[in-house]
């Protein structure tokens, strides 16, 4: 009798278990993310967060519908002992296991970095800082060490040729250093064998070729006329002529707010004044875009030394073989734009 007792007692007990078990299962797998529309949700951990910290992002932007049971589970997973800092995608509906599952595993989902039209490494670090979690300052310090930009094979006018303006893909808790180093990989990945020898072929590194895109960069917006003025440039500095490029005065002059380049902004005393000094100036006067670089690298081959702005006004230009020929053009231009003023 006792020992039925007994038997009806554990028997009890593990039913009790077993139900206690079930409802804790349920609990658990019981749908516990809570998203609006689009039914997603970035989540930011940032390096060095805790905890509590998560929780707290997690609870004031209403994500979490039973803290409890997530709080149970989290801990049965060890997540507070582990938390990894990142991007993870939340989607509406996830269970406790499906969330601790990405949150534990660190099972980020990248973000897409974007930059161009960037005149400088600070603008470059702030456009990247916007998108990382890397601030602008750590990115221009990193890149501000002699060591740093030696290894790279570059000096500190010379390094914004290293980026390419692109779409990447990054965790989104990359460093200052990761994304360098990622960007001098795609950057050699860039100049393949056949790039190299067109480079080459152009007796200019890969270094001059984004200095000079540079400046076509500035001089036009139109991809379909960056070959010519490329190839006038290349004529001007085959030919050992001063390259006479106004966006290098602007830039020697620093007053990237000026419209029209005077003859005075031709004096300033810049290695960056094409007006005063020849060859190509010491660094980018920009970030160079991708069609800028291979405008250089695929140049038209002609006889045109000159250019001016279309008196169309189109943003397109005009060109020219010689001196007299382009002051015609340059007249027509700035008699038509009188007549509109």
């Amino acid at each position: 009798m006792k020992k039925k007792i007994i038997i009806g007692v554990v028997a009890v007990i593990i039913g009790i278990a077993i139900l206690a078990g079930i409802r804790i299962y349920k609990a658990v797998m019981k749908p516990n993310v809570v998203v609006g529309e689009p039914k997603e949700f970035s989540l930011y951990i940032p390096t060095g967060a805790d905890f509590e910290q998560v929780k707290d992002s997690l609870y004031s932007h209403g994500l979490i519908a039973n803290p409890d049971s997530f709080e149970w589970w989290a801990r049965r997973r060890d997540y507070p002992d582990h938390v990894k800092p990142g991007r993870y995608v939340l989607r509406n509906g996830m269970n406790n296991r499906q969330l601790c599952n990405i949150l534990n595993g660190g099972l980020q989902t990248p973000v897409k970095v974007t930059f161009n039209n960037m005149r400088d490494i600070p603008m470059l670090a702030g456009r990247i800082a916007e998108q990382i979690e890397a601030d602008s300052m750590s990115i221009v310090s990193y890149l501000d060490d002699a060591t740093v930009l030696s290894e790279l094979g570059f000096n500190w006018l010379t390094i914004p040729a290293m980026f390419l303006p692109n779409t990447y893909e990054f965790y989104w808790n990359t460093s200052a250093a990761q994304f360098v180093d990622k960007m001098k990989k795609e950057y050699d990945k860039y100049w393949t064998p056949e790039r190299l020898n067109k480079a080459k072929e152009l007796y200019l590194s890969p270094v001059q070729v984004s200095i000079l895109a540079s400046i076509v960069d500035k001089e036009t917006n139109k991809t379909d006329e960056m070959p010519r003025i490329a190839g006038v440039y290349l004529n001007r500095y085959r030919n050992n002529w001063l390259l006479q490029a106004d966006p290098t005065l602007v830039f020697a002059v620093g007053d990237f707010s000026l419209k029209r380049v005077l003859n005075v902004h031709k004096e300033v005393d810049s290695p960056y004044n094409t007006y005063k000094y020849p060859g190509l100036p010491p660094g980018p006067i920009c970030i160079p875009s991708l069609a800028s670089i291979n405008a250089v690298l695929n140049a038209e081959k002609h006889n045109y030394y000159y250019f001016c702005a279309k008196d169309d006004f189109s943003g397109y230009h005009v060109f020219a073989k010689t001196l007299t020929e382009h002051n015609r053009n340059a007249e027509r231009y700035h008699r038509k734009l009188k007549n509109i003023q």
